[in-house]
């Protein structure tokens, strides 16, 4: 009798785990439910008038055009703010919205070359925070891990600190501020000024993958991950787009980018059309090209110089890219790209591009033997963190003090700061500017104090134009000191094209290199 109590309490004791096996059989088929067939299922219960959504992509290159295209047919759908790095470029990613008209306001880091995003915003028919691309990735970052606020270093002292910037101007034509940016609180640590940025969250975020398995968790490809999992993070209802659906269980626990609790629902994209926004090519060994001569040629050469071997080093739009072209023989270096990719190698062979494969200046590109791929606020932690040892990228105008301006001219250009503010404001950055001594109408583009909204404050440690080599004390406040000079120039020339005082180098002035 003993014998046969003890089976049946085992036996009872048994029958809630085989409920529970019967619970987890539904809770698996549960978890399996967040494929939706189609994007305007996806959305339909998600997005509505006046909603923030944070949209995945850096320029062209990973953007859920899919669930763009169905927002854009949703034309109930109105008074938006989008957050995003940029709208991409006419007539595709966001700048269907913007052409729609659903969007109020946009908190972006950088205008770049769509058009209607830039008429729109200087005839007061767009509201537009502009904020450092590093900067923005934190503030999703800190969204989608609950912190409200931090501390950074990037644009300490600019109008972005200081508040005053245009965010809309009057639609009448007048040119008039209708809302401007408010002063953000600024403190001093270890005796050095950082500005706080508010932690951004959405209502829902739309963003694209690669790969996704039916439980949510996502696989990006090449330097496609860029903001995607910032902006996946930050909102209440994530959408996924992917390339490829996979059942759970395909994809191993360290392939996973992003996983699954951030996803709320996942749709199969349809729309692929992946844009390349400047393909790029290399020059054939016997065509010529890519030999680059003249004053242009002469700043290229000598930023090259500036390479010393082992650095990581990030390069920006034009000239300073353009140096890579001539690193020094025996030198080998890193770049760094802030879209997420260490280890940048040359220009893809003609008919090799691939979308899913930019740099910073959104142009197709390689990647060298031991190259890695990152998130947007995983680079910038590199920049913030001072991993990167140098910095070349091009100026409107530098001061005597090392103040740079390159980001805007108000009421007539607008491209936006980009990952610039973050770049040259990290601790311990060296900086190099490269730029034409005069501008095109014939004025200095160095002098006493920049006119222009700063992109840095006290951040240029040296300055190389067609004309001349400049340090400067950047920390001493001592000033400009002309290092080097370009063949059959003279000392007397320098002066007469720039607006500042300058101290001269022991002489023989050293010559820069003019082949």
């Amino acid at each position: 009798r003993r014998h046969h109590h003890a089976t049946t309490m085992i036996l009872h004791l048994l029958r809630p785990l085989h409920s529970l096996s019967s619970s987890t059989r539904s809770f698996k088929r549960a978890l399996s439910s967040k494929i939706v067939p189609t994007a305007a299922e996806a959305l339909k219960d998600v997005a509505f008038s006046g909603a923030k959504i944070c949209v995945g992509g850096f320029g062209c290159c990973g953007i859920p055009e899919t669930l763009i295209n169905e927002l854009a047919r949703m034309k109930h759908v109105d008074g938006l703010t989008a957050v995003s790095n940029n709208a991409g470029i006419d007539g595709f990613a966001l700048g269907v919205l913007l052409e729609s008209g659903q969007v109020k306001r946009m908190i972006s880091s950088y205008v770049g070359e769509n058009k209607t995003f830039e008429k729109l915003y200087l005839t007061g028919q767009l509201e537009v925070e502009l904020t450092p691309q590093g900067s923005l990735a934190a503030r999703l970052y800190a969204g989608g891990a609950g912190i409200p606020a931090f501390f950074t270093p990037t644009a300490a002292g600019t109008v972005i600190a200081k508040g005053g910037f245009p965010i809309k101007y009057k639609g009448d034509g007048s040119g008039e501020v209708e809302i401007e940016s408010k002063p953000r609180e600024v403190r001093e640590f270890n005796g050095r000024e950082f500005v706080m940025e508010e932690a951004i969250t959405g209502d829902f975020s739309i963003v694209k993958a690669w790969k996704g398995d039916t439980r949510g968790n996502l696989v990006f490809r090449g330097t496609a991950r860029n903001f995607n999992p910032e902006c996946a993070k930050a909102s209440k209802v994530c959408i996924a787009e992917v390339e490829e659906v996979v059942e759970a269980g395909d994809l191993g626990p360290d392939e996973i980018h992003l996983p699954g609790i951030y996803v709320k629902k996942m749709i199969l994209s349809k729309d692929n059309t992946k844009h390349i926004e400047k393909l790029t090519e290399g020059a054939d060994e016997n065509s010529g090209k890519g030999i680059i001569s003249g004053p242009r040629g002469r700043i290229v050469r000598r930023a090259a110089k500036e390479f010393k071997d082992g650095m990581y080093v990030n390069l920006g739009i034009g000239i300073p890219t353009m140096a890579s072209n001539y690193i020094p023989e025996g030198v080998k270096i890193e770049l760094q790209s802030e879209n997420g990719l260490l280890g940048i190698g040359p220009y893809p062979k003609k008919g090799e591009a691939d979308a899913d494969w930019i740099n910073a200046g959104k142009e197709t590109v390689t990647t060298t033997i031991g190259a890695s791929i990152f998130s947007s606020s995983d680079s910038f932690g590199m920049v913030r963190g001072g991993h990167v040892d140098l910095t070349i990228l091009g100026g409107l105008e530098c001061s005597r003090n090392g103040d740079l301006a390159n980001w805007i001219i108000p009421g007539k250009m607008v491209k936006g700061m980009g990952g610039a503010m973050d770049l040259v404001g990290a601790p311990g950055a060296r900086v190099v500017v490269t730029m034409d001594h005069i501008s095109k109408n014939g004025s200095a583009k160095i002098m006493e104090e920049c006119t222009l909204p700063l992109t840095g404050q006290r951040v240029v440690d040296r300055i190389i134009t067609d004309l001349c080599v400049f340090d400067c004390d950047k920390e001493g406040g001592g000033g400009l000191t002309l290092v080097e000079i370009a063949p059959g120039v003279t000392v007397e020339e320098i002066r007469a094209k720039t607006a500042c005082d300058f101290k001269i180098a022991p002489e023989p002035l050293p010559l820069m290199d003019d082949k």
